[in-house]
Protein backbone atom coordinates (compact mmCIF):
# COMPACT_ATOMS: atom_id res chain seq x y z
CA UNK A 1 0.00 0.00 0.00
CA UNK A 2 1.31 3.42 -0.90
CA UNK A 3 1.93 5.76 2.04
CA UNK A 4 -0.15 8.94 2.26
CA UNK A 5 2.90 11.18 2.47
CA UNK A 6 4.34 9.46 -0.61
CA UNK A 7 1.09 9.99 -2.52
CA UNK A 8 0.90 13.67 -1.55
CA UNK A 9 4.49 14.36 -2.56
CA UNK A 10 4.73 12.21 -5.72
CA UNK A 11 1.40 12.57 -7.53
CA UNK A 12 2.85 12.92 -11.06
CA UNK A 13 5.33 10.07 -10.54
CA UNK A 14 2.54 7.79 -9.31
CA UNK A 15 0.26 8.63 -12.23
CA UNK A 16 3.04 7.83 -14.71
CA UNK A 17 3.63 4.52 -12.96
CA UNK A 18 -0.06 3.65 -13.00
CA UNK A 19 -0.16 4.50 -16.71
CA UNK A 20 2.64 1.97 -17.29
CA UNK A 21 0.44 -0.59 -15.52
CA UNK A 22 -2.58 0.36 -17.67
CA UNK A 23 -4.45 1.13 -14.44
CA UNK A 24 -8.07 1.98 -15.23
CA UNK A 25 -8.84 4.34 -12.31
CA UNK A 26 -6.09 6.98 -12.08
CA UNK A 27 -8.70 9.44 -10.77
CA UNK A 28 -8.50 7.61 -7.42
CA UNK A 29 -5.22 9.39 -6.73
CA UNK A 30 -6.92 12.81 -6.76
CA UNK A 31 -9.73 11.44 -4.59
CA UNK A 32 -7.18 10.13 -2.07
CA UNK A 33 -5.37 13.48 -1.95
CA UNK A 34 -8.66 15.36 -1.46
CA UNK A 35 -9.86 12.97 1.23
CA UNK A 36 -6.51 13.20 2.99
CA UNK A 37 -6.88 16.98 3.08
CA UNK A 38 -10.37 16.56 4.54
CA UNK A 39 -9.03 14.10 7.09
CA UNK A 40 -6.26 16.43 8.22
CA UNK A 41 -8.70 19.35 8.45
CA UNK A 42 -11.12 17.28 10.53
CA UNK A 43 -8.26 16.11 12.75
CA UNK A 44 -7.10 19.70 13.28
CA UNK A 45 -10.65 20.82 14.13
CA UNK A 46 -11.09 17.88 16.49
CA UNK A 47 -7.80 18.64 18.23
CA UNK A 48 -8.92 22.24 18.76
CA UNK A 49 -12.27 21.11 20.18
CA UNK A 50 -10.56 18.67 22.53
CA UNK A 51 -8.12 21.36 23.65
CA UNK A 52 -11.04 23.70 24.34
CA UNK A 53 -12.82 20.97 26.29
CA UNK A 54 -9.71 20.32 28.38
CA UNK A 55 -9.29 24.04 29.08
CA UNK A 56 -12.94 24.35 30.02
CA UNK A 57 -12.74 21.35 32.33
CA UNK A 58 -9.81 22.95 34.15
CA UNK A 59 -11.69 26.22 34.52
CA UNK A 60 -14.75 24.42 35.92
CA UNK A 61 -12.56 22.55 38.36
CA UNK A 62 -10.98 25.81 39.56
CA UNK A 63 -14.42 27.45 39.94
CA UNK A 64 -15.74 24.59 42.04
CA UNK A 65 -12.59 24.73 44.15
CA UNK A 66 -13.13 28.44 44.77
CA UNK A 67 -16.81 27.94 45.61
CA UNK A 68 -18.12 29.67 42.47
CA UNK A 69 -20.77 27.02 41.88
CA UNK A 70 -23.11 29.10 39.69
CA UNK A 71 -20.37 30.07 37.24
CA UNK A 72 -19.15 26.45 37.17
CA UNK A 73 -22.61 25.17 36.28
CA UNK A 74 -22.93 27.68 33.42
CA UNK A 75 -19.64 26.45 31.96
CA UNK A 76 -20.76 22.83 32.38
CA UNK A 77 -23.60 23.53 29.94
CA UNK A 78 -20.97 24.63 27.41
CA UNK A 79 -19.13 21.35 27.85
CA UNK A 80 -22.25 19.45 26.87
CA UNK A 81 -22.36 21.34 23.56
CA UNK A 82 -18.64 20.71 23.03
CA UNK A 83 -19.11 16.99 23.65
CA UNK A 84 -21.80 16.83 20.95
CA UNK A 85 -19.56 18.64 18.45
CA UNK A 86 -16.59 16.47 19.37
CA UNK A 87 -18.55 13.24 18.94
CA UNK A 88 -19.79 14.36 15.51
CA UNK A 89 -16.24 15.25 14.43
CA UNK A 90 -14.90 11.92 15.67
CA UNK A 91 -17.52 10.02 13.70
CA UNK A 92 -16.86 12.10 10.59
CA UNK A 93 -13.13 11.59 10.96
CA UNK A 94 -13.58 7.84 11.41
CA UNK A 95 -15.74 7.58 8.27
CA UNK A 96 -13.29 9.67 6.23
CA UNK A 97 -10.31 7.62 7.40
CA UNK A 98 -12.11 4.36 6.55
CA UNK A 99 -12.99 5.58 3.03
CA UNK A 100 -9.43 6.82 2.56
CA UNK A 101 -8.00 3.48 3.63
CA UNK A 102 -10.33 1.60 1.29
CA UNK A 103 -9.26 3.75 -1.67
CA UNK A 104 -5.59 3.22 -0.90
CA UNK A 105 -6.05 -0.56 -0.96
CA UNK A 106 -7.23 -0.27 -4.56
CA UNK A 107 -4.01 1.33 -5.79
CA UNK A 108 -1.36 -1.15 -7.00
CA UNK A 109 2.36 -0.75 -6.44
CA UNK A 110 4.30 1.64 -8.65
CA UNK A 111 6.55 -0.14 -11.17
CA UNK A 112 10.33 0.18 -10.95
CA UNK A 113 11.84 2.40 -13.64
CA UNK A 114 13.25 -0.67 -15.43
CA UNK A 115 9.79 -2.21 -15.93
CA UNK A 116 8.89 -2.02 -19.64
CA UNK A 117 5.57 -0.82 -20.96
CA UNK A 118 3.18 -3.44 -22.20
CA UNK A 119 -0.27 -4.87 -21.82
CA UNK A 120 0.27 -8.64 -21.61
CA UNK A 121 2.84 -11.43 -21.23
CA UNK A 122 3.67 -10.98 -24.92
CA UNK A 123 5.36 -7.70 -23.98
CA UNK A 124 7.67 -9.15 -21.32
CA UNK A 125 11.41 -8.76 -21.97
CA UNK A 126 13.74 -11.72 -22.18
CA UNK A 127 16.93 -10.68 -20.37
CA UNK A 128 18.80 -13.99 -19.98
CA UNK A 129 18.86 -17.50 -21.41
CA UNK A 130 20.99 -20.51 -20.50
CA UNK A 131 21.14 -24.21 -21.27
CA UNK A 132 20.73 -26.34 -24.35
CA UNK A 133 17.33 -27.56 -25.41
CA UNK A 134 17.69 -31.34 -25.86
CA UNK A 135 16.77 -33.08 -29.09
CA UNK A 136 14.24 -35.77 -28.25
CA UNK A 137 13.68 -39.03 -30.05
CA UNK A 138 10.75 -39.37 -32.38
CA UNK A 139 7.65 -40.14 -30.39
CA UNK A 140 8.63 -38.14 -27.32
CA UNK A 141 5.71 -37.75 -24.95
CA UNK A 142 4.33 -34.86 -22.88
CA UNK A 143 4.66 -35.28 -19.12
CA UNK A 144 1.07 -36.35 -18.47
CA UNK A 145 1.54 -39.31 -20.80
CA UNK A 146 4.93 -40.11 -19.26
CA UNK A 147 3.31 -39.98 -15.80
CA UNK A 148 0.78 -42.59 -16.91
CA UNK A 149 3.34 -44.72 -18.76
CA UNK A 150 5.60 -45.05 -15.72
CA UNK A 151 2.75 -44.96 -13.16
CA UNK A 152 4.24 -42.09 -11.14
CA UNK A 153 1.42 -39.49 -11.16
CA UNK A 154 -2.30 -40.28 -11.27
CA UNK A 155 -4.50 -37.38 -12.31
CA UNK A 156 -7.72 -39.39 -12.50
CA UNK A 157 -7.30 -40.77 -8.99
CA UNK A 158 -6.78 -37.23 -7.70
CA UNK A 159 -9.96 -36.14 -9.48
CA UNK A 160 -11.83 -39.00 -7.81
CA UNK A 161 -10.67 -37.92 -4.37
CA UNK A 162 -10.88 -34.14 -4.68
CA UNK A 163 -11.42 -32.95 -8.25
CA UNK A 164 -9.35 -31.75 -11.20
CA UNK A 165 -6.06 -30.13 -10.28
CA UNK A 166 -5.27 -32.39 -7.30
CA UNK A 167 -2.87 -35.09 -8.58
CA UNK A 168 -1.72 -38.16 -6.66
CA UNK A 169 2.02 -38.88 -6.79
CA UNK A 170 2.98 -42.54 -6.68
CA UNK A 171 6.17 -44.52 -6.13
CA UNK A 172 9.12 -42.82 -7.78
CA UNK A 173 6.89 -39.82 -8.53
CA UNK A 174 6.34 -39.29 -4.80
CA UNK A 175 10.03 -39.85 -4.06
CA UNK A 176 10.96 -37.32 -6.76
CA UNK A 177 8.66 -34.76 -5.11
CA UNK A 178 10.21 -35.36 -1.70
CA UNK A 179 13.72 -35.31 -3.14
CA UNK A 180 13.15 -32.00 -4.92
CA UNK A 181 11.74 -30.38 -1.78
CA UNK A 182 14.77 -31.42 0.27
CA UNK A 183 17.15 -30.42 -2.54
CA UNK A 184 15.64 -26.92 -2.76
CA UNK A 185 15.62 -26.46 1.02
CA UNK A 186 19.25 -27.56 1.31
CA UNK A 187 20.32 -25.17 -1.45
CA UNK A 188 18.45 -22.32 0.21
CA UNK A 189 19.81 -22.94 3.70
CA UNK A 190 23.34 -23.26 2.28
CA UNK A 191 22.81 -19.79 0.77
CA UNK A 192 21.98 -18.33 4.20
CA UNK A 193 18.19 -18.64 4.32
CA UNK A 194 16.74 -19.78 7.64
CA UNK A 195 14.33 -22.68 7.28
CA UNK A 196 10.88 -22.22 8.80
CA UNK A 197 7.81 -24.41 9.11
CA UNK A 198 4.70 -22.26 8.98
CA UNK A 199 0.90 -22.70 9.11
CA UNK A 200 -0.90 -23.57 5.89
CA UNK A 201 -3.91 -21.52 6.95
CA UNK A 202 -3.85 -17.77 7.58
CA UNK A 203 -6.28 -15.18 8.89
CA UNK A 204 -7.62 -12.22 6.93
CA UNK A 205 -5.06 -9.82 8.41
CA UNK A 206 -2.25 -11.99 7.06
CA UNK A 207 -3.82 -12.19 3.61
CA UNK A 208 -4.22 -8.42 3.59
CA UNK A 209 -0.67 -7.83 4.80
CA UNK A 210 0.99 -9.42 1.77
CA UNK A 211 -1.65 -8.20 -0.68
CA UNK A 212 -3.57 -11.38 -1.48
CA UNK A 213 -6.67 -9.82 0.09
CA UNK A 214 -8.74 -8.14 -1.04
CA UNK A 215 -7.10 -8.02 -4.52
CA UNK A 216 -7.16 -11.76 -5.09
CA UNK A 217 -10.26 -12.54 -3.06
CA UNK A 218 -12.05 -15.41 -4.73
CA UNK A 219 -8.82 -17.06 -5.84
CA UNK A 220 -8.04 -18.30 -2.33
CA UNK A 221 -9.78 -21.22 -0.66
CA UNK A 222 -11.76 -19.88 2.28
CA UNK A 223 -12.65 -21.90 5.39
CA UNK A 224 -15.78 -19.96 6.28
CA UNK A 225 -16.56 -21.43 9.70
CA UNK A 226 -13.19 -20.31 11.03
CA UNK A 227 -12.66 -17.36 8.64
CA UNK A 228 -9.28 -18.71 7.58
CA UNK A 229 -7.67 -19.00 4.14
CA UNK A 230 -5.55 -21.79 2.66
CA UNK A 231 -2.25 -20.26 1.61
CA UNK A 232 -1.53 -19.66 -2.08
CA UNK A 233 2.19 -19.49 -1.32
CA UNK A 234 4.54 -19.67 1.68
CA UNK A 235 5.24 -15.97 1.11
CA UNK A 236 2.07 -15.16 3.06
CA UNK A 237 2.86 -16.82 6.42
CA UNK A 238 6.62 -16.25 6.15
CA UNK A 239 6.31 -12.49 5.64
CA UNK A 240 3.53 -12.20 8.22
CA UNK A 241 5.84 -13.56 10.89
CA UNK A 242 6.92 -9.94 11.17
CA UNK A 243 3.56 -8.18 10.84
CA UNK A 244 3.11 -5.35 13.41
CA UNK A 245 6.81 -5.50 14.24
CA UNK A 246 9.46 -2.85 14.82
CA UNK A 247 12.87 -4.25 13.92
CA UNK A 248 16.32 -2.87 14.57
CA UNK A 249 18.73 -2.26 11.71
CA UNK A 250 21.08 -4.81 13.29
CA UNK A 251 18.46 -7.54 12.69
CA UNK A 252 18.45 -6.99 8.93
CA UNK A 253 18.59 -8.60 6.50
CA UNK A 254 16.15 -11.35 7.40
CA UNK A 255 16.35 -14.28 4.97
CA UNK A 256 13.80 -17.10 5.29
CA UNK A 257 12.88 -20.23 3.37
CA UNK A 258 10.07 -22.71 3.80
CA UNK A 259 8.32 -25.57 2.10
CA UNK A 260 4.53 -25.61 1.97
CA UNK A 261 1.78 -27.01 -0.17
CA UNK A 262 0.03 -24.17 -2.01
CA UNK A 263 -3.67 -23.92 -2.76
CA UNK A 264 -5.15 -21.84 -5.59
CA UNK A 265 -8.67 -21.92 -6.96
CA UNK A 266 -7.42 -20.63 -10.34
CA UNK A 267 -10.94 -19.83 -11.42
CA UNK A 268 -11.41 -19.81 -15.16
CA UNK A 269 -8.33 -21.89 -15.93
CA UNK A 270 -9.31 -24.36 -18.63
CA UNK A 271 -7.90 -25.78 -21.87
CA UNK A 272 -4.90 -27.72 -23.13
CA UNK A 273 -2.40 -25.15 -21.78
CA UNK A 274 -3.31 -26.14 -18.23
CA UNK A 275 -3.21 -29.90 -18.81
CA UNK A 276 -1.30 -32.22 -16.48
CA UNK A 277 1.02 -30.38 -14.10
CA UNK A 278 0.81 -27.09 -15.98
CA UNK A 279 -1.89 -25.66 -13.71
CA UNK A 280 -2.96 -27.18 -10.38
CA UNK A 281 -5.19 -26.30 -7.44
CA UNK A 282 -2.73 -27.87 -4.99
CA UNK A 283 1.02 -28.05 -5.51
CA UNK A 284 4.29 -28.02 -3.58
CA UNK A 285 6.64 -25.07 -3.53
CA UNK A 286 9.74 -23.94 -1.69
CA UNK A 287 9.83 -20.20 -1.12
CA UNK A 288 12.49 -17.65 -0.20
CA UNK A 289 11.63 -14.35 1.51
CA UNK A 290 13.85 -11.40 2.39
CA UNK A 291 13.31 -8.33 4.56
CA UNK A 292 15.83 -5.63 3.78
CA UNK A 293 16.82 -2.04 4.40
CA UNK A 294 15.63 0.02 1.42
CA UNK A 295 19.13 0.79 0.12
CA UNK A 296 19.99 -2.93 -0.04
CA UNK A 297 16.82 -4.27 -1.65
CA UNK A 298 17.89 -4.17 -5.31
CA UNK A 299 21.15 -5.94 -4.55
CA UNK A 300 19.14 -8.54 -2.63
CA UNK A 301 16.91 -9.04 -5.67
CA UNK A 302 19.96 -9.67 -7.86
CA UNK A 303 21.28 -12.16 -5.31
CA UNK A 304 17.96 -14.05 -5.34
CA UNK A 305 18.03 -14.21 -9.15
CA UNK A 306 21.60 -15.54 -9.11
CA UNK A 307 20.67 -18.10 -6.48
CA UNK A 308 17.82 -19.52 -8.55
CA UNK A 309 20.10 -19.56 -11.60
CA UNK A 310 22.53 -21.78 -9.69
CA UNK A 311 19.77 -24.25 -8.77
CA UNK A 312 18.52 -24.51 -12.36
CA UNK A 313 22.07 -25.06 -13.56
CA UNK A 314 22.36 -28.08 -11.25
CA UNK A 315 19.02 -29.37 -12.54
CA UNK A 316 20.47 -29.16 -16.08
CA UNK A 317 17.30 -27.57 -17.42
CA UNK A 318 17.28 -24.98 -20.23
CA UNK A 319 15.72 -21.77 -18.93
CA UNK A 320 15.24 -18.09 -19.57
CA UNK A 321 14.52 -15.03 -17.43
CA UNK A 322 11.86 -12.46 -18.30
CA UNK A 323 11.42 -8.96 -16.91
CA UNK A 324 7.65 -8.51 -16.63
CA UNK A 325 6.03 -5.54 -18.33
CA UNK A 326 3.70 -3.14 -16.53
CA UNK A 327 0.55 -4.87 -17.78
CA UNK A 328 1.69 -8.31 -16.52
CA UNK A 329 3.02 -7.14 -13.17
CA UNK A 330 1.35 -8.43 -10.00
CA UNK A 331 -0.68 -6.01 -7.87
CA UNK A 332 1.90 -5.76 -5.08
CA UNK A 333 5.11 -5.99 -7.13
CA UNK A 334 7.40 -3.15 -8.16
CA UNK A 335 9.65 -5.41 -10.26
CA UNK A 336 9.31 -9.09 -11.12
CA UNK A 337 11.56 -11.56 -12.92
CA UNK A 338 9.95 -14.76 -14.19
CA UNK A 339 12.02 -17.90 -14.71
CA UNK A 340 10.79 -20.24 -17.44
CA UNK A 341 12.04 -23.67 -18.46
CA UNK A 342 11.60 -25.03 -21.94
CA UNK A 343 9.29 -28.01 -22.27
CA UNK A 344 10.63 -29.89 -25.26
CA UNK A 345 7.66 -32.23 -25.57
CA UNK A 346 5.11 -29.38 -25.31
CA UNK A 347 7.33 -27.06 -27.38
CA UNK A 348 6.73 -24.07 -25.13
CA UNK A 349 8.13 -22.21 -22.15
CA UNK A 350 6.74 -22.93 -18.68
CA UNK A 351 7.01 -20.51 -15.75
CA UNK A 352 8.66 -22.18 -12.75
CA UNK A 353 9.66 -19.24 -10.57
CA UNK A 354 8.83 -15.63 -9.94
CA UNK A 355 11.18 -13.30 -8.03
CA UNK A 356 9.85 -9.92 -6.93
CA UNK A 357 10.64 -6.85 -4.91
CA UNK A 358 7.74 -4.94 -3.39
CA UNK A 359 9.64 -1.91 -2.08
CA UNK A 360 7.73 -0.82 1.06
CA UNK A 361 4.30 -1.66 -0.43
CA UNK A 362 3.78 -4.79 1.70
CA UNK A 363 5.49 -3.25 4.71
CA UNK A 364 2.91 -0.43 4.80
CA UNK A 365 0.12 -3.02 4.87
CA UNK A 366 1.96 -5.15 7.43
CA UNK A 367 2.94 -2.21 9.64
CA UNK A 368 6.45 -3.64 9.47
CA UNK A 369 9.14 -1.06 10.27
CA UNK A 370 12.67 -0.80 11.52
CA UNK A 371 14.86 1.70 13.35
CA UNK A 372 17.75 2.78 11.16
CA UNK A 373 21.19 3.55 12.59
CA UNK A 374 20.10 7.11 13.40
CA UNK A 375 17.09 5.82 15.35
CA UNK A 376 14.55 6.93 12.73
CA UNK A 377 11.60 4.60 12.12
CA UNK A 378 10.89 3.69 8.51
CA UNK A 379 9.38 0.91 6.43
CA UNK A 380 11.49 -2.04 5.34
CA UNK A 381 11.50 -3.46 1.81
CA UNK A 382 10.26 -7.01 1.26
CA UNK A 383 11.13 -9.51 -1.46
CA UNK A 384 10.13 -13.06 -2.29
CA UNK A 385 10.72 -15.76 -4.85
CA UNK A 386 9.96 -19.38 -5.71
CA UNK A 387 12.97 -21.56 -5.17
CA UNK A 388 11.31 -23.53 -6.66
CA UNK A 389 7.73 -24.47 -7.57
CA UNK A 390 7.65 -28.22 -8.14
CA UNK A 391 4.93 -29.05 -10.71
CA UNK A 392 6.53 -27.52 -13.78
CA UNK A 393 10.03 -28.49 -12.63
CA UNK A 394 8.79 -32.09 -12.55
CA UNK A 395 7.11 -31.60 -15.95
CA UNK A 396 10.36 -30.24 -17.39
CA UNK A 397 12.46 -33.05 -15.91
CA UNK A 398 10.13 -35.76 -17.20
CA UNK A 399 9.89 -34.30 -20.70
CA UNK A 400 13.46 -33.07 -21.24
CA UNK A 401 15.19 -36.06 -19.65
CA UNK A 402 13.18 -38.77 -21.41
CA UNK A 403 14.89 -41.36 -23.60
CA UNK A 404 13.82 -44.62 -25.17
CA UNK A 405 15.32 -46.37 -22.12
CA UNK A 406 13.59 -44.27 -19.48
CA UNK A 407 13.86 -40.89 -17.78
CA UNK A 408 17.37 -40.13 -16.49
CA UNK A 409 17.55 -37.66 -13.61
CA UNK A 410 20.23 -34.95 -13.18
CA UNK A 411 23.18 -36.12 -11.05
CA UNK A 412 22.43 -33.49 -8.38
CA UNK A 413 19.09 -35.15 -7.57
CA UNK A 414 20.26 -38.75 -7.27
CA UNK A 415 21.39 -38.42 -3.60
CA UNK A 416 17.92 -37.08 -2.79
CA UNK A 417 15.83 -39.59 -4.73
CA UNK A 418 17.91 -42.73 -4.28
CA UNK A 419 17.57 -43.54 -7.99
CA UNK A 420 18.86 -42.09 -11.24
CA UNK A 421 16.27 -43.43 -13.66
CA UNK A 422 12.51 -43.80 -13.95
CA UNK A 423 11.65 -46.80 -16.10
Amino acid sequence: MLGLHFIRENKDFILKGLEKRNFKQPELINKIIELDQDRRSLQSNLDQQLASANKLAKEIGDLFKNGEIAKANILKEETSSLKTKTKALQEQLQDTAATLFDLRTQIPNIPHQSVPRGSSEDDNQEIFKEGTVPTLDTGALPHWELASKYDIIDFELGSKIAGAGFPVYKGKGARLQRGLINFFLDKNTEAGYKEMQVPHLVNEASGFGTGQLPDKEGQMYHVQNDDLYLIPTAEVPLTNLYRDTLLDASELPICLTGYTPCFRREAGSYGSHVRGLNRLHQFDKVEIVRIEEPQNAMQALDEMVDHIKSILKELELPYRILRLCGGDLGFTSALTYDFEIYSTAQKRWLEISSVSTFNNFQAERLQLRYKDKSGKKQSVHTLNGSSLALPRVVAGLLENCQTTEGIFLPKALVPYTGFDKIS
